[in-house]
């Protein structure tokens, strides 16, 4: 079983491709190649934490059969697009606003919005966040998982970690 992180799909929301510069030609080949892309990279054994705003301008229904078509066992940590409909999705192994958990022997604070300080933050915990869609300077040892960011497609901490030691170089991280 592998451990992927991802946030910001905004599945569903036309808002998303000229906002972001999402290089697609509509909303449903957006959505279709972050599905595909899920897919490839996440298995049915695999966990994904989605760090929120999973869906935009879906009825519950479409929602939940876009959830039940991506593979792992999925958590959603609701962003600020997250409503009711979203986090009652029978696809969702959890729902909350902001976790705590190790990976790898890596303590881990996720939640959908990036912290100016987090627990453990000075004992090596990172602190793993969505919504900014890669627009925010990160402080050592955040990193921003949102789609926009990573090919539209969960990554794992290993993936994490390299991009991570460059951001570490260049703010003189211990």
């Amino acid at each position: 079983m592998t451990v992927y992180f991802t946030s910001d799909t905004h599945f569903g929301h036309a808002g998303a491709l000229g906002r972001f510069r999402r290089p697609f030609g509509s909303v449903a080949e957006m959505d279709e190649a972050m599905v595909a892309r899920w897919n490839a990279t996440v298995g049915a054994d695999d966990t994904v934490w989605h760090l929120g705003d999973f869906a935009l301008r879906h009825k519950r229904d479409a929602m939940a059969a876009l959830l039940d078509r991506l593979n792992g066992t999925k958590h959603l940590l609701a962003g600020n697009n997250d409503g009711p409909d979203t986090l009652s999705l029978p696809g969702w192994a959890s729902t909350g606003h902001y976790a705590e958990i190790t990976v790898d022997g890596t303590p881990l604070v996720l939640g959908h919005y990036a912290f100016r300080t987090w627990n453990a933050m000075h004992k090596g915990a990172l602190n793993l966040h969505g919504h900014s869609h890669g627009q925010l300077k990160p402080l050592p040892r955040q990193i921003d998982v949102g789609v926009d960011v990573w090919d539209f497609r969960p990554v794992t901490l290993a993936e994490i970690r390299p991009r991570r030691r460059g951001i570490a170089a260049r703010t003189d991280e211990p």
